[in-house]
């Protein structure tokens, strides 16, 4: 199969102004995924976007191209990446469109596909997509030009389709919560969501400006929302990232719960229910807690590669329904199609109302880990840097000294220019010694940004 130049493991994605996050770029991009995805003959294409400054242009930009291809737009404005998802399939659409960047700065952005099934394009139709950009760019006739409209209550379906995950008797009457909308694209939704079910809720982060967004608050710096469960004196606090896809919680203490716990939380409430079918599937990143905690529970524990859509795609080959990765993107095929903050956030709710336990008596039982991941800004290629024969000894030598009592991984980012050490073991010092001494021989083989220094 041949190489994709635009896409990533989440869409295309990258700086505002630098090819191919511009405008002309994203024209040409809306021709192309008009006529394949659209098939060039009055398809219908959704497109949502989160609070970033730059997705006023390149919405405009898309819908010009999908109309010059002959595609009818419906406009969504700000939404979560999930509502997308969920309401090209329910609204019977070719295909959806978000523009975001997920938990990225706001002077990035990008784009993500979803097909008429609300699921994430395969790699056959993202190259088909890349061929098409590369061809000359036409309009059809006047005659056959598309429309563009917007879809006043959006959210009022996603919202009501939110709530309709959990059961209908379900309340969070005397519940105290916290949610921290990073300032994206849950700021309208999820406070509705929860105020719905009768929550006593305190909101942060939901004030965007188009600037603010994952600035300061969301679940990549959870940390104003530790702060503001502890002012509170709240039972828990809830925290989304820039698109919404993701979830990360807080317990009373303020103690950060992510997504191998909310993951361990859940596969334990669907397997005393009887309701956990197939293989449990995590990621290269997850806990070695979790799998073996999974494993006690007597279901199958699946790694996959890093990212949503190979999560995706060992659930499907294992006939799992439950997945996810430590960042807080959970898969609750039980619920929805793809992966929803709110969705996952409400699950996690109704689990520990039918336990009757605390958010962090339910996680007590996973015993972590002990794990650091150094994550490195390179400008050199990262794929290539990792090839490089002193990473390679240092990896290998890495591998050597945990002897079996832990596990070192070594990857390329695949949505930011990001080298990613981590290292896991029962011995919290041999950790934080082997994750330093990895990290600095990469460092070493790398031009490293000028000002740049490894991101905690």
């Amino acid at each position: 199969m041949a190489a994709r130049q635009h896409f990533g493991t989440d869409g295309i994605r990258g700086r505002v102004g630098t090819w191919p996050i511009s405008a002309d770029f994203m024209l040409r991009l809306g021709h192309a995924a008009g006529g394949v995805l659209g098939h060039g003959a009055r398809g219908t294409v959704l497109i949502g976007k989160d609070t970033r400054v730059s997705g006023y242009m390149f919405e405009a930009a898309l819908e010009a191209g999908l109309v010059a291809a002959g595609c009818d737009v419906r406009l969504l404005g700000p939404l979560p990446t999930p509502a997308v998802a969920w309401l090209t399939q329910s609204l019977g659409a070719s295909a959806g469109i978000v523009i975001s960047a997920s938990h990225n700065p706001f002077d990035d952005n990008g784009v993500k596909f979803f097909g008429p099934d609300g699921e994430k394009l395969d790699d056959a139709l993202e190259l088909a997509i890349e061929a098409a950009v590369a061809q000359p760019f036409t309009t059809v006739d006047s005659h056959a030009l598309g429309k563009a409209q917007r879809v006043a209550d959006a959210a009022q379906r996603y919202e009501a389709f939110c709530r309709g995950t959990v059961a209908a008797d379900f309340s969070l009457q005397g519940s105290r919560i916290v949610i921290d909308c990073a300032h994206g694209a849950t700021y309208q939704v999820a406070p509705r969501v929860f105020q719905a079910l009768d929550a006593a809720l305190t909101v942060i982060g939901a004030t965007p400006d188009g600037f603010n967004i994952n600035a300061g608050f969301g679940s990549t710096q959870p940390q104003a929302l530790q702060r503001a469960v502890l002012d509170a004196g709240a039972d828990l606090g809830i925290a989304f990232d820039g698109d919404g896809d993701r979830v990360q919680m807080v317990d009373a203490r303020g103690k950060l719960v992510d997504g191998d716990d909310l993951l361990f939380v859940l596969a334990r409430d669907l397997a005393a229910r009887g309701q956990l079918h197939g293989s449990v599937v995590g990621t290269l990143m997850s806990n070695e807690a979790l799998v073996r905690a999974i494993t006690a529970l007597g279901v199958p524990f699946v790694r996959a590669n890093v990212g949503d859509r190979h999560v995706r795609r060992a659930l499907r080959e294992h006939g799992g329904m439950l997945g996810g990765e430590a960042s807080g993107h959970l898969l609750c095929l039980d619920r929805a199609g793809a992966g929803d903050g709110i969705v996952t956030a409400l699950a996690v709710l109704e689990a520990l109302a039918r336990s009757g336990q605390t958010l962090q008596q339910a996680c007590a039982d996973l015993d972590r880990w002990p794990q650091r991941t150094i994550n490195l800004r390179v400008s050199a290629p990262a794929d290539a840097l990792l090839a490089t024969p002193a990473v390679r000894a240092a990896l290998v030598a890495t591998e050597h000294a945990l002897a079996g009592q832990g596990r070192v991984v070594l990857r390329a980012s695949g949505t930011e220019p990001l080298v990613r050490v981590t290292v896991e073991a029962r011995d919290a010092r041999m950790v934080d010694q082997l994750a330093a001494q990895l990290a600095e021989t990469v460092r070493l083989a790398a031009d490293i940004i000028p000002g740049a220094e490894a991101i905690p």
